[in-house]
């Protein structure tokens, strides 16, 4: 048995029971031998889609992500997943072909360990036959105790090596590695803080994060939202959090409905919870008053005022310290109505969505900014009306994965999520073409569900040939295209300048072509009556995907797009 071989066994055995990947000759071995004991493989059209579609199935199936690459251009081609990864602290293993070290002249010769740091990802290594097994426990370990994305190099003269030992010497099964070890909740005194504030604040709000999330926080901070009378809200990665409570805000930040940003605003105390609270989540500390007490809990010391300064920050795991506040609140006979007042919840039932607040219809013929209007003809559907429309139409139990762009505020706001999994936001990059390979990742990893991509034009077209993908998985994936014929956010921030726009704006494709081209069924929508072929699609098999080409409107800017800009 080569290293290749045992290196293969180790990673099946360590929670690689899916990888993600493209294939070349520096990866082949390792990846067969992934296969042979017991891995599945997906292949991807190209790198990148394959470490953004690992990337979301460990975000939604809760294991690690692991991906399959190429030395070299194999590498190079994926590192914008791999930066969004690292970016999101994914437990993601990249495991990369690497030049043998003697192969000076090679023309795959790049500095990989240096690549990964410079995006934030740990460079390790299989450094011989003899460690071969202990690197790549070391590896996994890493990925997924300390939440890491990982690039693991595998030299090729020592994949090709003879390995010294039995396959199964110093790899542990992969239930060890499954959950993330429990942390210590801050001291006592910290404690005792945190349950002063709250027992003083008349209206409290908490806002959790991705840190809230992956510690399973919800239930623990619901019980301390009620007894000190907490709204409760979250970031956007973390949307879906609270479901179901009738004193949820929903997203904090540019999508915050106008009631959650007002209530937001007139806290006289905000907790995060495992939560930057950045520019995003806060509007740039607009949403937060100025006399309002700002604290933050969090497990990264590093974390905590890292964005704005805060008046009491905790080192801590976010259920395990909500558990140990709302103990301490309890043992001091603490129980108070808070913002948690029948008015609110009132107001909450009826403006607490995006889909019941007004808005007026744009007018069907709207033109791009310095453009005339549409060359082909006929009207375009209002994304609002389009995204409710889907909305209603849709199951329940759905996955909604959204791209980058001037559109994505519709479906990360107006399509209701069933829990946290619901929303696939891989946006830390903020990089526009990951949205696609992000839904085929979670459909992967939750075939029970619905999975909705939701794309812009431009970055459907950048990740075209993962369709194919989709089709030869014969997933049902509904894939909606908002499509204005442009980079959308650059038109209009760039737009009322007077600045020339031919670099962002496009001619018409007929992208309900190009998905049947791949063998997906597809539709153009321009009203809210092509949408019957959706509901057609819904009623089944659903055995391939289904591209809606909605031809938007394209005169306004979305609402969260000035905010947005105010942070490049």
């Amino acid at each position: 048995m080569n290293v290749a071989e045992a290196v293969g066994g180790a990673l099946a055995r360590l929670g690689a029971d899916t990888v993600f990947g493209v294939v070349g000759s520096g990866n082949f071995h390792v990846t067969n031998a992934m296969i042979a004991n017991g891995a599945r493989f997906v292949a991807a059209r190209h790198e990148g889609g394959a470490a953004t579609m690992a990337d979301a199935y460990a975000r939604v199936g809760g294991g690690l992500g692991v991906v399959s690459v190429h030395q070299g251009p194999g590498l190079t081609n994926a590192l914008t997943g791999i930066a969004e990864a690292a970016k999101s602290r994914t437990p993601l293993l990249v495991v990369a072909g690497e030049v043998a070290a003697a192969a000076v002249r090679s023309n795959f010769r790049v500095d990989q360990a240096a690549i990964a740091a410079a995006v934030g990802a740990v460079p390790e290594r299989v450094h011989s036959p003899r460690t071969a097994l202990a690197d790549v426990t070391r590896a996994c370990r890493t990925a997924v105790a300390e939440r890491r994305t990982v690039l693991l190099g595998l030299p090729l003269d020592i994949q090709a090596a003879e390995h010294p030992g039995p396959a199964g010497r110093s790899a542990p099964s992969g239930p060890r590695f499954a959950q993330v070890p429990a942390l210590p909740v801050p001291p006592a005194a910290a404690i005792s803080g945190l349950a002063d504030v709250l027992q003083a604040a008349r209206r409290p709000v908490f806002i959790a994060g991705r840190g809230a999330r992956l510690s399973g926080a919800a239930g623990p901070l619901l019980e301390l939202a009620a007894r000190c009378g907490a709204l409760t809200a979250t970031s956007a990665v973390a949307r879906g959090l609270f479901t179901g409570d009738p004193f949820g805000l929903d997203v904090s930040g540019g999508f915050a409905t106008p009631a959650a940003a007002e209530l937001i605003g007139g806290a006289d105390l905000i907790v995060g919870w495992g939560c930057a609270l950045n520019m995003w989540t806060t509007r740039h500390g607009a949403l937060i008053a100025k006399d309002a007490t700002v604290v933050q809990v969090d497990v990264d010391a590093r974390a905590l005022g890292a964005h704005r300064s805060v008046d009491l920050g905790l080192i801590g795991d976010a259920a395990e310290t909500a558990r140990a506040v709302d103990a301490e609140l309890e043992a001091r006979g603490h129980a108070a109505s808070g913002y948690r007042t029948p008015d609110v919840a009132e107001r909450l039932a009826r403006e607490g969505r995006w889909q019941d607040v007004p808005y007026e219809e744009h007018p069907s013929g709207d033109d791009q900014p310095g453009q005339a209007g549409d060359a082909i003809g006929g009207p375009r559907i209002d994304p609002r009306t389009l995204t409710i429309a889907l909305d209603r139409m849709l199951p329940p139990e759905r996955t909604v994965a959204v791209d980058s762009g001037n559109f994505m505020g519709y479906p990360a706001m107006f399509l209701d999520v069933p829990d946290a999994d619901g929303l696939v936001f891989t946006q830390a990059f903020q990089s526009v073409g990951l949205g696609l390979a992000t839904a085929i990742g979670a459909a992967v990893a939750r075939p029970d569900r619905l999975t909705v991509a939701a794309l812009g034009d431009g970055g459907a077209l950048m990740a075209v040939a993962e369709l194919e993908t989709a089709v030869r998985l014969g997933l049902g994936l509904l894939v909606v295209v908002y499509d204005d014929e442009a980079y959308g956010a650059e038109l209009h921030h760039f737009g009322p300048g007077g600045h020339p726009l031919d670099t962002v704006t496009f001619p018409p494709a007929d992208l309900a072509a190009i998905g049947r081209g791949f063998g997906c069924a597809a539709a153009t929508v321009r009203r809210p009556g092509d949408l019957a072929a959706v509901a057609d699609w819904l009623a089944g098999p659903r055995d391939r995907p289904l591209v809606v080409d909605a031809k938007i409107t394209r005169g306004r800017p979305a609402w969260w797009l000035e905010e947005a800009f105010l942070g490049h």
